[in-house]
Protein backbone atom coordinates (compact mmCIF):
# COMPACT_ATOMS: atom_id res chain seq x y z
CA UNK A 1 0.00 0.00 0.00
CA UNK A 2 2.52 2.11 0.92
CA UNK A 3 4.19 2.14 -2.58
CA UNK A 4 0.99 2.52 -4.59
CA UNK A 5 0.48 5.81 -1.97
CA UNK A 6 3.70 7.07 -3.35
CA UNK A 7 2.79 6.69 -6.89
CA UNK A 8 -0.18 8.84 -6.62
CA UNK A 9 1.60 11.35 -4.10
CA UNK A 10 4.16 11.72 -6.94
CA UNK A 11 1.25 12.33 -9.49
CA UNK A 12 -0.03 15.08 -7.73
CA UNK A 13 2.70 16.47 -7.76
CA UNK A 14 3.60 16.28 -11.18
CA UNK A 15 -0.42 18.00 -11.69
CA UNK A 16 0.65 20.68 -9.53
CA UNK A 17 3.95 21.31 -10.79
CA UNK A 18 2.83 21.07 -14.87
CA UNK A 19 -0.25 23.34 -13.82
CA UNK A 20 2.57 26.29 -12.10
CA UNK A 21 4.48 25.10 -15.41
CA UNK A 22 1.09 26.50 -17.65
CA UNK A 23 0.30 29.28 -15.32
CA UNK A 24 3.99 31.03 -15.86
CA UNK A 25 4.34 29.84 -19.64
CA UNK A 26 1.31 32.25 -20.12
CA UNK A 27 2.85 34.99 -18.08
CA UNK A 28 5.66 34.36 -20.91
CA UNK A 29 2.99 34.55 -23.40
CA UNK A 30 1.75 37.62 -22.42
CA UNK A 31 4.83 39.58 -21.53
CA UNK A 32 4.23 42.07 -24.15
CA UNK A 33 0.21 42.36 -24.41
CA UNK A 34 -0.88 46.02 -23.06
CA UNK A 35 -1.92 45.91 -19.65
CA UNK A 36 -1.80 42.56 -18.67
CA UNK A 37 -1.19 41.03 -15.28
CA UNK A 38 0.82 38.43 -14.39
CA UNK A 39 -0.81 35.67 -12.69
CA UNK A 40 1.17 33.04 -9.81
CA UNK A 41 0.41 29.51 -8.46
CA UNK A 42 0.14 28.86 -5.47
CA UNK A 43 0.46 24.92 -3.87
CA UNK A 44 -1.29 23.11 -0.63
CA UNK A 45 -1.02 20.02 0.62
CA UNK A 46 -3.65 17.16 0.27
CA UNK A 47 -5.26 15.47 3.33
CA UNK A 48 -2.82 13.42 5.36
CA UNK A 49 -2.86 9.82 6.07
CA UNK A 50 -2.72 9.38 10.41
CA UNK A 51 -1.18 6.13 11.57
CA UNK A 52 -1.43 7.57 15.04
CA UNK A 53 -3.21 10.51 17.12
CA UNK A 54 -0.92 12.11 19.36
CA UNK A 55 -1.77 11.48 23.40
CA UNK A 56 -0.97 13.75 25.83
CA UNK A 57 1.79 13.58 28.77
CA UNK A 58 0.95 12.18 32.50
CA UNK A 59 2.65 11.78 35.49
CA UNK A 60 4.21 8.09 34.22
CA UNK A 61 4.75 8.76 30.62
CA UNK A 62 5.49 11.97 28.17
CA UNK A 63 3.21 13.05 25.80
CA UNK A 64 3.46 11.18 21.85
CA UNK A 65 2.99 12.94 18.28
CA UNK A 66 0.71 12.45 15.57
CA UNK A 67 2.21 9.93 12.82
CA UNK A 68 0.80 11.10 9.74
CA UNK A 69 1.72 10.25 5.97
CA UNK A 70 1.16 13.30 3.58
CA UNK A 71 -0.66 12.32 0.39
CA UNK A 72 0.47 15.00 -2.12
CA UNK A 73 -0.21 18.10 -3.28
CA UNK A 74 -2.70 20.52 -5.26
CA UNK A 75 -3.02 23.66 -6.89
CA UNK A 76 -4.32 26.10 -4.62
CA UNK A 77 -4.97 29.07 -5.70
CA UNK A 78 -3.63 31.41 -9.24
CA UNK A 79 -4.52 34.77 -8.00
CA UNK A 80 -3.19 37.64 -10.23
CA UNK A 81 -0.33 40.80 -9.56
CA UNK A 82 -2.57 43.79 -10.17
CA UNK A 83 0.46 46.36 -9.87
CA UNK A 84 1.15 49.11 -12.67
CA UNK A 85 2.87 48.07 -15.14
CA UNK A 86 5.40 50.33 -16.90
CA UNK A 87 4.28 53.25 -18.88
CA UNK A 88 4.87 53.98 -22.74
CA UNK A 89 4.25 57.14 -24.35
CA UNK A 90 2.81 56.55 -27.87
CA UNK A 91 2.07 60.18 -29.08
CA UNK A 92 -1.90 58.70 -30.27
CA UNK A 93 -4.25 60.31 -28.31
CA UNK A 94 -6.88 57.76 -28.64
CA UNK A 95 -4.64 55.72 -25.99
CA UNK A 96 -4.74 56.01 -22.21
CA UNK A 97 -3.23 54.55 -19.49
CA UNK A 98 -4.12 54.11 -16.21
CA UNK A 99 -2.00 55.09 -13.21
CA UNK A 100 -3.39 53.65 -10.48
CA UNK A 101 -5.70 51.03 -9.14
CA UNK A 102 -8.73 51.50 -11.36
CA UNK A 103 -10.21 49.85 -14.72
CA UNK A 104 -11.78 51.51 -17.54
CA UNK A 105 -15.58 50.36 -18.02
CA UNK A 106 -16.61 49.23 -21.34
CA UNK A 107 -19.90 47.89 -22.96
CA UNK A 108 -20.21 45.03 -25.52
CA UNK A 109 -22.74 42.95 -27.06
CA UNK A 110 -25.16 44.50 -24.11
CA UNK A 111 -22.64 43.62 -21.06
CA UNK A 112 -20.70 45.21 -19.35
CA UNK A 113 -16.81 44.61 -18.98
CA UNK A 114 -13.98 46.09 -17.31
CA UNK A 115 -10.22 46.33 -18.67
CA UNK A 116 -6.97 48.01 -18.04
CA UNK A 117 -6.18 47.72 -21.78
CA UNK A 118 -5.99 51.33 -22.82
CA UNK A 119 -5.48 50.92 -26.64
CA UNK A 120 -9.04 52.94 -28.29
CA UNK A 121 -9.69 54.29 -31.45
CA UNK A 122 -12.44 55.73 -32.83
CA UNK A 123 -15.43 54.05 -35.08
CA UNK A 124 -17.52 55.61 -38.00
CA UNK A 125 -20.08 56.80 -35.05
CA UNK A 126 -17.50 58.71 -33.50
CA UNK A 127 -17.41 56.74 -30.52
CA UNK A 128 -14.22 55.46 -28.74
CA UNK A 129 -14.00 51.61 -29.02
CA UNK A 130 -11.70 48.87 -27.88
CA UNK A 131 -10.01 46.56 -30.30
CA UNK A 132 -12.63 44.18 -29.89
CA UNK A 133 -15.49 46.72 -30.04
CA UNK A 134 -15.88 47.19 -26.65
CA UNK A 135 -18.01 50.76 -26.02
CA UNK A 136 -15.81 53.16 -23.72
CA UNK A 137 -17.66 54.79 -21.00
CA UNK A 138 -18.10 57.70 -19.43
CA UNK A 139 -20.02 61.05 -18.66
CA UNK A 140 -20.99 62.87 -21.16
CA UNK A 141 -21.96 67.38 -21.88
CA UNK A 142 -24.45 69.43 -21.98
CA UNK A 143 -25.54 72.18 -25.02
CA UNK A 144 -23.18 74.31 -22.70
CA UNK A 145 -19.98 71.89 -22.96
CA UNK A 146 -20.53 71.21 -19.12
CA UNK A 147 -20.17 67.56 -17.66
CA UNK A 148 -23.32 65.98 -16.87
CA UNK A 149 -22.66 63.66 -13.69
CA UNK A 150 -24.27 60.92 -12.78
CA UNK A 151 -24.93 60.14 -16.39
CA UNK A 152 -23.08 56.97 -18.16
CA UNK A 153 -22.93 56.72 -21.84
CA UNK A 154 -20.47 55.81 -24.37
CA UNK A 155 -17.86 59.07 -24.93
CA UNK A 156 -18.48 60.03 -28.93
CA UNK A 157 -15.63 62.43 -30.36
CA UNK A 158 -16.97 64.17 -33.57
CA UNK A 159 -13.81 64.60 -35.02
CA UNK A 160 -14.40 66.53 -38.39
CA UNK A 161 -18.01 67.19 -37.50
CA UNK A 162 -18.60 69.22 -34.43
CA UNK A 163 -18.77 72.66 -35.26
CA UNK A 164 -19.27 75.52 -32.76
CA UNK A 165 -19.38 79.50 -32.38
CA UNK A 166 -19.19 81.16 -29.31
CA UNK A 167 -20.31 85.00 -28.66
CA UNK A 168 -18.27 87.19 -27.31
CA UNK A 169 -19.54 87.74 -23.47
CA UNK A 170 -16.18 89.52 -22.09
CA UNK A 171 -13.37 91.83 -23.47
CA UNK A 172 -9.99 92.19 -21.80
CA UNK A 173 -8.28 95.46 -22.17
CA UNK A 174 -4.71 96.32 -21.64
CA UNK A 175 -2.47 99.87 -21.98
CA UNK A 176 -1.67 103.03 -20.28
CA UNK A 177 -3.65 106.27 -20.38
CA UNK A 178 -1.13 109.43 -20.48
CA UNK A 179 -2.48 110.98 -16.92
CA UNK A 180 0.21 114.02 -18.18
CA UNK A 181 -2.02 115.22 -20.96
CA UNK A 182 -4.26 117.84 -21.27
CA UNK A 183 -7.96 117.68 -19.63
CA UNK A 184 -10.89 117.80 -22.35
CA UNK A 185 -13.15 120.71 -22.26
CA UNK A 186 -15.18 120.20 -25.48
CA UNK A 187 -16.12 118.71 -28.43
CA UNK A 188 -16.33 119.62 -32.16
CA UNK A 189 -18.78 122.48 -33.08
CA UNK A 190 -19.77 122.47 -36.81
CA UNK A 191 -22.64 124.71 -38.36
CA UNK A 192 -24.14 124.46 -41.55
CA UNK A 193 -25.37 127.98 -43.90
CA UNK A 194 -27.98 129.62 -42.89
CA UNK A 195 -31.60 127.76 -44.37
CA UNK A 196 -34.92 129.38 -44.58
CA UNK A 197 -38.19 128.20 -45.04
CA UNK A 198 -39.64 130.47 -47.31
CA UNK A 199 -38.02 131.54 -50.96
CA UNK A 200 -37.97 135.39 -49.58
CA UNK A 201 -34.98 134.67 -46.90
CA UNK A 202 -37.31 136.21 -44.22
CA UNK A 203 -38.27 133.39 -41.78
CA UNK A 204 -34.84 131.12 -40.87
CA UNK A 205 -35.99 127.09 -40.99
CA UNK A 206 -36.79 124.96 -37.62
CA UNK A 207 -36.60 121.72 -37.04
CA UNK A 208 -40.44 121.22 -37.52
CA UNK A 209 -39.88 122.30 -41.21
CA UNK A 210 -39.90 119.87 -44.07
CA UNK A 211 -37.30 119.39 -45.92
CA UNK A 212 -39.11 120.08 -49.64
CA UNK A 213 -39.66 123.33 -48.38
CA UNK A 214 -36.26 124.75 -46.79
CA UNK A 215 -34.13 127.10 -49.01
CA UNK A 216 -30.42 128.11 -48.65
CA UNK A 217 -28.70 130.90 -48.72
CA UNK A 218 -29.25 131.73 -52.37
CA UNK A 219 -32.95 131.09 -51.41
CA UNK A 220 -33.25 128.47 -54.04
CA UNK A 221 -34.58 124.96 -52.81
CA UNK A 222 -32.88 122.50 -51.33
CA UNK A 223 -34.92 119.35 -51.90
CA UNK A 224 -37.32 117.71 -53.25
CA UNK A 225 -39.35 115.16 -52.22
CA UNK A 226 -37.71 111.53 -52.94
CA UNK A 227 -34.09 112.57 -52.75
CA UNK A 228 -31.97 110.49 -51.71
CA UNK A 229 -29.20 112.31 -49.32
CA UNK A 230 -25.89 110.61 -48.73
CA UNK A 231 -23.57 111.43 -45.95
CA UNK A 232 -19.98 110.04 -46.82
CA UNK A 233 -16.36 110.64 -46.07
CA UNK A 234 -17.32 111.68 -42.69
CA UNK A 235 -14.52 111.39 -40.23
CA UNK A 236 -14.23 111.07 -36.82
CA UNK A 237 -10.89 110.77 -34.73
CA UNK A 238 -9.12 110.33 -38.31
CA UNK A 239 -10.71 107.33 -39.24
CA UNK A 240 -13.67 107.59 -42.23
CA UNK A 241 -16.76 106.63 -41.19
CA UNK A 242 -19.32 104.78 -43.28
CA UNK A 243 -21.72 105.99 -45.84
CA UNK A 244 -25.32 106.47 -45.22
CA UNK A 245 -28.59 107.70 -46.69
CA UNK A 246 -31.41 109.41 -45.84
CA UNK A 247 -34.36 109.45 -47.61
CA UNK A 248 -36.64 113.00 -48.18
CA UNK A 249 -40.05 111.88 -47.85
CA UNK A 250 -42.34 109.04 -45.70
CA UNK A 251 -41.69 106.49 -48.55
CA UNK A 252 -38.54 104.31 -47.33
CA UNK A 253 -36.89 102.67 -50.12
CA UNK A 254 -34.74 99.57 -49.70
CA UNK A 255 -31.37 101.17 -50.28
CA UNK A 256 -31.76 104.01 -47.56
CA UNK A 257 -31.10 103.65 -44.08
CA UNK A 258 -33.86 105.94 -42.90
CA UNK A 259 -36.39 108.62 -44.01
CA UNK A 260 -38.31 111.42 -43.13
CA UNK A 261 -40.02 114.59 -43.97
CA UNK A 262 -38.41 117.47 -41.76
CA UNK A 263 -35.02 119.05 -40.88
CA UNK A 264 -35.34 118.02 -37.34
CA UNK A 265 -35.50 114.05 -38.75
CA UNK A 266 -32.59 114.86 -40.57
CA UNK A 267 -30.71 116.26 -37.35
CA UNK A 268 -31.38 113.16 -35.94
CA UNK A 269 -30.19 110.65 -39.08
CA UNK A 270 -26.75 113.29 -38.89
CA UNK A 271 -26.31 112.59 -35.07
CA UNK A 272 -26.65 108.74 -35.37
CA UNK A 273 -24.18 108.60 -38.21
CA UNK A 274 -21.52 111.06 -36.62
CA UNK A 275 -22.02 108.35 -33.78
CA UNK A 276 -22.64 111.72 -31.08
CA UNK A 277 -23.40 110.21 -27.44
CA UNK A 278 -25.86 112.17 -26.40
CA UNK A 279 -26.30 110.78 -22.98
CA UNK A 280 -23.27 112.31 -22.04
CA UNK A 281 -22.81 116.08 -24.37
CA UNK A 282 -23.52 117.15 -27.71
CA UNK A 283 -26.02 116.11 -30.15
CA UNK A 284 -27.45 117.63 -34.06
CA UNK A 285 -29.69 121.01 -33.67
CA UNK A 286 -31.43 123.29 -35.52
CA UNK A 287 -30.26 126.56 -33.93
CA UNK A 288 -33.60 128.75 -33.52
CA UNK A 289 -32.02 132.19 -34.56
CA UNK A 290 -29.87 131.10 -37.74
CA UNK A 291 -31.69 128.12 -38.60
CA UNK A 292 -28.53 126.60 -39.49
CA UNK A 293 -27.70 122.82 -38.77
CA UNK A 294 -25.08 122.42 -35.29
CA UNK A 295 -23.47 119.48 -34.80
CA UNK A 296 -22.05 119.45 -31.17
CA UNK A 297 -19.69 116.39 -30.67
CA UNK A 298 -18.01 114.94 -27.53
CA UNK A 299 -14.71 115.71 -26.01
CA UNK A 300 -11.12 113.94 -26.50
CA UNK A 301 -9.37 114.73 -29.67
CA UNK A 302 -10.52 110.84 -30.69
CA UNK A 303 -13.68 111.96 -30.88
CA UNK A 304 -13.39 115.07 -33.36
CA UNK A 305 -15.23 115.19 -36.21
CA UNK A 306 -14.51 116.67 -39.67
CA UNK A 307 -17.73 117.14 -41.80
CA UNK A 308 -17.54 118.99 -44.83
CA UNK A 309 -20.48 120.09 -47.72
CA UNK A 310 -18.81 117.91 -49.85
CA UNK A 311 -19.52 114.89 -47.92
CA UNK A 312 -23.09 115.23 -47.75
CA UNK A 313 -24.82 114.57 -51.73
CA UNK A 314 -28.14 114.49 -53.06
CA UNK A 315 -28.68 112.04 -55.48
CA UNK A 316 -25.24 110.74 -55.85
CA UNK A 317 -25.54 108.43 -58.52
CA UNK A 318 -27.94 110.28 -61.17
CA UNK A 319 -27.98 113.76 -60.25
CA UNK A 320 -25.60 115.39 -57.35
CA UNK A 321 -26.22 118.44 -55.58
CA UNK A 322 -24.21 119.34 -52.57
CA UNK A 323 -27.19 121.35 -50.39
CA UNK A 324 -25.28 122.37 -47.53
CA UNK A 325 -21.93 123.89 -46.35
CA UNK A 326 -20.44 123.44 -43.72
CA UNK A 327 -17.70 125.17 -41.39
CA UNK A 328 -16.21 123.82 -38.10
CA UNK A 329 -15.78 126.50 -35.25
CA UNK A 330 -14.26 124.40 -32.67
CA UNK A 331 -12.33 121.13 -32.63
CA UNK A 332 -12.51 118.46 -29.78
CA UNK A 333 -9.32 118.92 -27.21
CA UNK A 334 -8.32 116.65 -24.61
CA UNK A 335 -6.10 113.34 -24.24
CA UNK A 336 -7.35 110.75 -25.21
CA UNK A 337 -7.12 107.38 -27.35
CA UNK A 338 -8.74 105.40 -30.00
CA UNK A 339 -8.73 101.59 -30.32
CA UNK A 340 -10.52 99.24 -32.77
CA UNK A 341 -11.51 95.87 -31.80
CA UNK A 342 -13.21 92.58 -32.60
CA UNK A 343 -15.62 90.34 -31.09
CA UNK A 344 -18.33 87.63 -32.41
CA UNK A 345 -22.06 87.45 -32.11
CA UNK A 346 -24.13 83.84 -31.57
CA UNK A 347 -23.44 82.86 -35.02
CA UNK A 348 -20.02 83.62 -34.98
CA UNK A 349 -20.30 86.70 -37.42
CA UNK A 350 -17.23 88.97 -36.33
CA UNK A 351 -18.14 92.08 -35.51
CA UNK A 352 -15.84 95.66 -35.19
CA UNK A 353 -15.92 98.19 -32.44
CA UNK A 354 -14.20 101.65 -31.53
CA UNK A 355 -13.28 102.59 -28.00
CA UNK A 356 -12.50 106.23 -27.24
CA UNK A 357 -11.03 106.73 -24.10
CA UNK A 358 -11.15 110.44 -22.68
CA UNK A 359 -9.56 112.42 -19.82
CA UNK A 360 -12.08 114.03 -18.02
CA UNK A 361 -10.82 114.85 -14.75
CA UNK A 362 -7.74 115.52 -12.22
CA UNK A 363 -7.61 115.96 -8.91
CA UNK A 364 -5.72 115.27 -5.77
CA UNK A 365 -7.27 111.91 -5.95
CA UNK A 366 -6.32 111.24 -9.34
CA UNK A 367 -7.83 111.01 -13.05
CA UNK A 368 -10.82 110.20 -14.46
CA UNK A 369 -11.81 108.87 -17.55
CA UNK A 370 -14.85 108.09 -19.80
CA UNK A 371 -14.73 105.35 -22.61
CA UNK A 372 -17.45 105.52 -25.43
CA UNK A 373 -18.11 101.55 -27.32
CA UNK A 374 -19.12 102.87 -30.93
CA UNK A 375 -19.86 100.19 -33.64
CA UNK A 376 -21.26 100.59 -37.48
CA UNK A 377 -21.76 96.51 -37.25
CA UNK A 378 -25.09 97.97 -34.84
CA UNK A 379 -27.99 96.63 -37.04
CA UNK A 380 -30.16 100.05 -36.28
CA UNK A 381 -28.72 102.95 -37.90
CA UNK A 382 -27.53 104.17 -34.35
CA UNK A 383 -23.45 103.70 -34.06
CA UNK A 384 -23.65 104.42 -30.21
CA UNK A 385 -23.34 101.65 -27.93
CA UNK A 386 -22.72 102.77 -24.44
CA UNK A 387 -20.38 104.70 -22.25
CA UNK A 388 -18.58 104.43 -19.30
CA UNK A 389 -16.12 105.65 -16.43
CA UNK A 390 -12.57 104.74 -15.34
CA UNK A 391 -11.51 106.57 -12.25
CA UNK A 392 -7.12 105.85 -10.73
CA UNK A 393 -5.84 106.57 -7.75
CA UNK A 394 -2.78 108.97 -7.71
CA UNK A 395 -0.48 106.03 -8.39
CA UNK A 396 -1.88 105.54 -11.83
CA UNK A 397 -4.20 102.40 -10.77
CA UNK A 398 -7.56 101.13 -11.63
CA UNK A 399 -9.24 101.89 -8.40
CA UNK A 400 -13.13 102.11 -9.51
CA UNK A 401 -15.63 101.50 -13.01
CA UNK A 402 -18.80 102.27 -14.09
CA UNK A 403 -21.11 100.93 -16.71
CA UNK A 404 -18.91 98.94 -18.50
CA UNK A 405 -21.32 96.60 -20.14
CA UNK A 406 -22.50 98.06 -23.13
CA UNK A 407 -25.30 95.83 -25.75
CA UNK A 408 -25.35 95.43 -29.85
CA UNK A 409 -28.28 95.00 -31.68
CA UNK A 410 -28.29 91.99 -34.33
CA UNK A 411 -31.92 92.37 -35.39
CA UNK A 412 -32.46 90.12 -38.16
CA UNK A 413 -29.16 88.72 -38.50
CA UNK A 414 -30.57 85.37 -36.71
CA UNK A 415 -28.04 86.18 -33.97
CA UNK A 416 -29.19 86.30 -30.41
CA UNK A 417 -30.03 90.04 -29.57
CA UNK A 418 -29.21 92.43 -28.62
CA UNK A 419 -25.87 90.63 -27.35
CA UNK A 420 -24.21 92.25 -24.00
CA UNK A 421 -20.48 92.70 -23.67
CA UNK A 422 -18.65 93.60 -20.91
CA UNK A 423 -15.01 95.59 -20.94
CA UNK A 424 -13.00 94.70 -18.61
CA UNK A 425 -9.98 96.80 -17.47
CA UNK A 426 -8.73 95.15 -14.62
CA UNK A 427 -8.11 91.97 -15.57
CA UNK A 428 -4.96 90.19 -13.12
CA UNK A 429 -1.71 91.61 -14.38
CA UNK A 430 -2.97 93.32 -17.38
CA UNK A 431 -4.89 95.70 -15.85
CA UNK A 432 -4.80 99.18 -17.52
CA UNK A 433 -3.04 102.00 -15.47
CA UNK A 434 -2.67 106.15 -16.19
CA UNK A 435 0.86 107.22 -15.57
CA UNK A 436 2.31 109.91 -17.33
CA UNK A 437 3.49 109.19 -20.72
CA UNK A 438 3.88 110.91 -24.08
CA UNK A 439 1.08 109.39 -25.45
CA UNK A 440 -2.11 106.80 -24.12
CA UNK A 441 -2.09 103.49 -25.57
CA UNK A 442 -5.14 101.00 -25.27
CA UNK A 443 -5.90 97.91 -26.82
CA UNK A 444 -7.92 94.91 -26.45
CA UNK A 445 -5.77 91.63 -25.46
CA UNK A 446 -8.66 89.12 -24.89
CA UNK A 447 -11.76 88.14 -25.69
CA UNK A 448 -14.03 84.85 -25.05
CA UNK A 449 -15.67 84.33 -28.33
CA UNK A 450 -15.14 82.83 -31.57
CA UNK A 451 -16.14 82.49 -35.02
CA UNK A 452 -17.15 79.38 -36.54
CA UNK A 453 -14.60 76.07 -36.05
CA UNK A 454 -14.30 72.50 -36.48
CA UNK A 455 -13.32 69.87 -34.30
CA UNK A 456 -9.87 68.95 -35.19
CA UNK A 457 -7.99 67.29 -32.42
CA UNK A 458 -8.76 66.13 -28.60
CA UNK A 459 -6.52 65.00 -25.91
CA UNK A 460 -7.36 63.42 -22.66
CA UNK A 461 -5.91 65.21 -19.26
CA UNK A 462 -5.41 63.33 -15.91
CA UNK A 463 -8.78 63.76 -14.36
CA UNK A 464 -10.32 61.92 -17.62
CA UNK A 465 -11.61 65.02 -19.05
CA UNK A 466 -11.29 65.00 -22.82
CA UNK A 467 -10.74 68.35 -24.40
CA UNK A 468 -11.91 69.25 -27.73
CA UNK A 469 -9.46 71.61 -30.02
CA UNK A 470 -11.42 73.41 -32.33
CA UNK A 471 -9.87 75.34 -35.66
CA UNK A 472 -10.65 78.68 -34.63
CA UNK A 473 -8.34 77.95 -31.36
CA UNK A 474 -11.60 77.03 -28.39
CA UNK A 475 -11.56 74.50 -26.09
CA UNK A 476 -14.42 72.70 -25.35
CA UNK A 477 -14.81 69.71 -22.91
CA UNK A 478 -16.48 67.08 -24.39
CA UNK A 479 -16.64 64.09 -21.92
CA UNK A 480 -15.26 62.46 -19.14
CA UNK A 481 -13.30 59.24 -18.73
CA UNK A 482 -14.65 57.40 -15.50
CA UNK A 483 -12.41 54.31 -13.74
CA UNK A 484 -14.46 51.50 -12.02
CA UNK A 485 -12.92 50.49 -8.86
CA UNK A 486 -13.67 47.20 -6.81
CA UNK A 487 -13.24 45.86 -3.38
CA UNK A 488 -11.75 42.91 -4.37
CA UNK A 489 -10.28 42.84 -8.00
CA UNK A 490 -8.78 39.28 -6.93
CA UNK A 491 -12.15 38.24 -7.75
CA UNK A 492 -12.66 39.59 -11.18
CA UNK A 493 -13.21 36.98 -13.80
CA UNK A 494 -10.59 36.97 -16.82
CA UNK A 495 -12.89 36.40 -20.31
CA UNK A 496 -10.36 37.18 -22.36
CA UNK A 497 -9.33 39.78 -24.94
CA UNK A 498 -7.67 41.92 -21.80
CA UNK A 499 -11.25 41.87 -20.29
CA UNK A 500 -12.62 41.42 -17.19
CA UNK A 501 -16.12 40.65 -15.47
CA UNK A 502 -17.37 40.60 -11.74
CA UNK A 503 -18.33 38.14 -9.77
CA UNK A 504 -19.98 37.71 -6.68
CA UNK A 505 -16.63 37.78 -4.83
CA UNK A 506 -15.36 40.55 -6.44
CA UNK A 507 -17.93 43.13 -5.35
CA UNK A 508 -19.84 45.95 -7.70
CA UNK A 509 -17.71 48.20 -9.38
CA UNK A 510 -17.50 51.86 -7.99
CA UNK A 511 -17.72 54.05 -10.56
CA UNK A 512 -15.62 57.32 -9.91
CA UNK A 513 -13.50 60.25 -11.76
CA UNK A 514 -10.16 59.29 -12.48
CA UNK A 515 -7.79 60.31 -9.27
CA UNK A 516 -10.47 59.87 -6.25
CA UNK A 517 -11.39 56.83 -4.55
CA UNK A 518 -7.69 55.69 -5.33
CA UNK A 519 -8.14 54.43 -8.75
CA UNK A 520 -5.50 56.22 -10.19
CA UNK A 521 -4.98 59.03 -12.67
CA UNK A 522 -5.07 59.35 -16.62
CA UNK A 523 -2.14 59.72 -18.70
CA UNK A 524 -3.28 60.35 -22.85
CA UNK A 525 -1.34 59.38 -25.02
CA UNK A 526 0.49 56.43 -23.67
CA UNK A 527 0.03 52.56 -22.96
CA UNK A 528 0.52 50.42 -19.78
CA UNK A 529 2.55 47.50 -20.70
CA UNK A 530 2.50 44.21 -19.16
CA UNK A 531 3.24 43.71 -15.92
CA UNK A 532 5.32 40.60 -16.26
CA UNK A 533 9.00 40.28 -14.74
CA UNK A 534 10.75 37.71 -17.27
CA UNK A 535 13.52 37.23 -14.23
CA UNK A 536 11.13 35.85 -11.97
CA UNK A 537 9.45 34.00 -14.38
CA UNK A 538 12.49 31.89 -15.24
CA UNK A 539 13.20 31.35 -12.03
CA UNK A 540 9.46 30.04 -10.87
CA UNK A 541 9.91 27.90 -14.43
CA UNK A 542 13.47 26.71 -13.44
CA UNK A 543 11.48 25.81 -10.23
CA UNK A 544 8.56 24.22 -11.48
CA UNK A 545 10.25 21.84 -14.25
CA UNK A 546 12.82 21.11 -11.15
CA UNK A 547 9.51 20.17 -9.27
CA UNK A 548 8.36 18.02 -11.74
CA UNK A 549 11.26 16.07 -12.60
CA UNK A 550 12.02 15.33 -8.77
CA UNK A 551 8.01 14.22 -8.64
CA UNK A 552 8.50 11.95 -11.94
CA UNK A 553 12.10 10.69 -9.58
CA UNK A 554 9.39 9.11 -7.40
CA UNK A 555 6.94 7.95 -9.60
CA UNK A 556 10.43 6.11 -11.45
CA UNK A 557 11.32 4.56 -8.28
CA UNK A 558 8.46 3.66 -6.66
CA UNK A 559 7.89 1.64 -10.04
CA UNK A 560 10.85 0.43 -10.15
CA UNK A 561 10.54 -1.26 -6.33
CA UNK A 562 6.91 -2.78 -6.63
CA UNK A 563 8.70 -4.54 -10.08
CA UNK A 564 11.41 -6.17 -7.50
CA UNK A 565 8.42 -6.89 -5.78
CA UNK A 566 6.91 -8.79 -8.03
CA UNK A 567 9.94 -10.42 -9.24
CA UNK A 568 10.73 -11.94 -5.63
CA UNK A 569 7.06 -13.40 -5.61
CA UNK A 570 7.76 -14.93 -8.64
Amino acid sequence: MGLTTALFTSLSGLNSNSQAITVTGNNIANVNTIGYKSSRATFETQISQTLASGSAPTAKRGGTNPIQIGLGTHLGAISRNFSSGALETTGINTDMAIDGNGFFTLELDGNTHYSRAGTFQLDRNFRMVGPDGGRLQGLGVDSDFQVVNGVMGDLVIPIGSLTLAEATQTVNFAGNLNAGGDVATGGTTIVSSMLFSDGGGGTVANAEDDLVDLFGPDLNPLFNMGDVISVTGAQKGGATLPTHTFEVGPANTSSSDMNGETLGSFALFLEQVLGIDTDVSGGVIISEVSGQIVIQGNSGASNDLSLEGTNIIINEATDPRWPFLFSKQISADGESVRTTFTAFDSLGAPMTFDMSVVLEEKTNLGTAWRFYVQSADDTDLDRVLGNGTLEFDTNGQLITTDDTEFFIDRFDSGAFTPQEISAVFDEFDIAVSALASATSHISAVSQDGSAIGTLEDFSVANDGTIVGVFANGSLRTLGQVTLAQFANPQGLEDVGGNLFRVTDNSGIAAIVTPGTGGTGRIIGGALELSNVELSQEFISLITASTGFSANSRVLTTSDRLIQELLAAVR
